[in-house]
């Protein structure tokens, strides 16, 4: 027997739902890439990504996924051969930096923890030790989302500084872009990349970057620079330069629909809202933990990040069945466990276009869950984050 007639609830940390109004957007003819509306729509879409990013910087689109960004990111400001340091904290800033070995960078990963946050005093002394100044770019993200974790990027930038060093910091910002708070100008990051798939609310295909004067200035002695990634093609006068080549127009389309959306919430409201939402996740996993049976991957509650929730299984459960169990009987598709934790959890999406009911009913499903396969859980998880969003929503 099963309950998973109707929509389903996709509670899945990327691709997350589309709202019908970004959808919607995309049903139409394509255009003139040269002619003014379609020019006017890329210069709005431009400008819309420095308030979004928080920047005075130039910024750039891509016909590409968060990955494609990545390697923008890499080879519009490094040299073959050149140091760059990644900050451990989860699965993407290690793949982040897997790429730019493959592209002729030298890597070394400053080790550290799946369940925690980067030390930002760990940083300041590695680079303190580089007399030499070989590190020449610091790469992190602000969440992971293999983990959980939000990593304080304010002070990492601050610990950069401390140390004197003239390090690049380039931030992966793909699941915290239009979600949580991220000054790129006031917080000295010098590259920041994100996708259209998370907290955007767009369909994958579209990467982003955004560039602080330094990093500008890097990138005129960089010999990674490739044809279609290259930031100085993407200057030029022609329109389709700016997107090396035909415009993706319906992805375009669709995010302006989306930044609309965005904007008439207003950027502080859509913080806010995510950050409501994850702490009634976060009421209900406590609750569920006094089974024993599961459990935070962060073990810090401060560095749990407003995004996505990783919950963990402990001594010997087996969290796949449940997961089954919440898609297969209840339509509701939670993340699967990615990184160490293959096989051992499972993960709550709260990001981009949710609410309350959403959240509220991948909560129930997930403790009808718990309670029909038997797993040893508190009961009243769904209460408690219910009990929370009503007294944090005013009447």
């Amino acid at each position: 027997m099963s309950v998973a007639a109707g929509r389903e609830f996709l509670a899945i940390p990327g691709p997350t739902i589309i709202p019908d109004v970004v959808l919607a957007a995309m049903h139409r003819p394509a255009v003139d890439i040269y002619a003014g509306p379609m020019v006017a729509l890329t210069d709005g879409l431009l400008a819309d990504l420095q308030k979004i990013f928080r920047t005075t910087g130039r910024t750039y689109i891509y016909a590409a996924n968060g990955h494609g960004a990545w390697e923008a990111a890499l080879t519009n400001v490094l040299s073959r051969g050149e140091k760059v340091l990644v900050l451990e904290s989860g699965r993407f800033a290690i793949a982040w930096g897997d790429g730019a070995k493959m592209l002729g960078a030298d890597v070394e990963v400053l080790p550290g923890d799946f369940r925690r946050a980067v030390r930002p005093e760990a940083l300041e002394a590695r680079l303190k030790a580089d007399a030499k100044g070989e590190i020449k770019a610091v790469l992190v993200a602000q969440i992971d989302t293999a983990s959980g974790v939000v990593n304080d990027i304010k002070a990492i930038g601050e610990a950069i500084r401390a140390a004197g060093h003239d390090a690049l910091l380039l931030v992966d910002t793909v699941a915290s872009l239009g979600c949580m708070p991220f000054e790129m100008d006031a917080w000295g990051v010098d590259v920041a990349m994100a996708g259209s798939q998370k907290g955007l609310m767009t369909p994958p295909g579209l990467g982003f970057t955004a560039a602080s004067p330094r990093a500008r200035e890097r990138h005129n002695k960089a010999n990674m620079r490739t044809h279609y990634w290259d930031w100085t093609f993407r200057e030029g006068e022609v329109h389709y330069h700016k997107y090396c080549g035909t415009p993706p127009e319906q992805l375009l389309f669709a995010l302006r629909a989306a930044f609309d959306l965005i904007f008439a919430e207003g950027l502080d409201n859509v913080f806010k809202r995510h950050r409501m939402l994850a702490e009634a996740t976060r009421r209900a996993v406590v609750i569920w933990a006094e089974g024993q049976a599961l459990g935070f991957n962060i073990a810090e509650p401060e560095e749990r990040c407003d995004t996505v929730t990783a919950v963990v299984a402990r001594d010997g459960v087996n969290a796949q069945p449940l997961v089954d169990y919440c898609a297969n009987q209840c339509g509701v598709v939670l993340g699967r466990a990615l990184g160490k934790l293959e096989g051992k959890g499972f993960r709550i999406a709260h990001m981009g276009h949710v609410n309350a009911p959403m959240v509220l009913g991948t909560l129930s499903v997930v403790e009808m869950g718990l309670s029909a396969l038997g797993i040893p859980h508190g009961k009243g998880g769904s209460a408690a984050a219910i009990d929370y969003l009503a007294k944090t929503v005013p009447a």
